[in-house]
């Protein structure tokens, strides 16, 4: 893996990197470095990742 942010392109290590990762149980990958919060939040936003994300509630 390169030391590449996932959104901008910069060197995560340059900042204050936010790695990601994805996955069930205890089986995990990951999804992403960011140089900082700011750029994992424009992935966000850009990505549409929170439309139709929810907590599941077991009532």
């Amino acid at each position: 893996m390169s030391n590449d942010c996932t959104y901008c392109g910069s060197d995560v290590y340059d900042h204050d990197p936010v790695f990601v990762e994805e996955g069930t149980g205890d089986d995990r990958e990951p999804a992403g470095q960011f140089c900082n919060y700011a750029c994992l939040s424009a992935h966000i936003d850009d990505e549409g990742l929170v439309t139709g994300a929810r907590c599941q509630v077991d009532l």
